[in-house]
């Protein structure tokens, strides 16, 4: 298992390739690469992220030690960046390896969904006339909900 909080891009093809390398007994591997989107057409100039070094590596380990249990998986791989990112830069990417694939979808999809509303990240949005925090939104803890135990 890997955790990676960084303010450096990171090589998709680089990290996929050496996270399937390690994959043995796996009969499934699962990526998910998040990007930082302009949702306001065209206005958004940059996204800053911060968050508090070492409570955010401890948070995103503990959630990633659930998914293996819980799924049984091989290995699993979070990567999240932070500082200033401009649309269309690579903001996060999730891979998980199982023996099955349904096991790797989801998951794969229950870290996508724990970064995306718990994580201990904060995200304002800057354009030429405002900067904005991002706000938790409803869909977003729904979807967190689903996996509750």
């Amino acid at each position: 298992m890997r955790i990676s909080v960084q303010e450096a891009p990171f090589d998709l093809g680089v990290e996929s390739e050496a996270f399937a390398r390690n994959a043995e007994q796996i009969g499934a591997i699962v990526t998910f690469t998040g990007v930082v989107r302009d949702s306001d057409a065209g206005r958004l100039q940059v996204m800053e992220i911060e968050h508090y070094p070492g409570m955010t590596e401890k948070a995103l380990a503990a959630i990633a030690n659930e998914a293996v249990e819980r799924w049984d998986l091989g290995d699993v791989l979070v990567i999240h960046r932070f500082g200033r990112l401009a649309p269309g830069e690579r903001i996060m990417m999730v891979a998980t390896a199982a023996r099955h694939r349904v096991a790797a979808f989801e998951a794969a999809e229950f870290l996508m969904d724990y970064l995306k509303s718990r994580a201990p990240f904060w995200k304002k949005e800057l354009s030429a006339t405002q900067s904005t925090w991002v706000a938790a939104k409803d869909e977003d803890e729904d979807a967190l909900n689903r996996w509750a135990r």
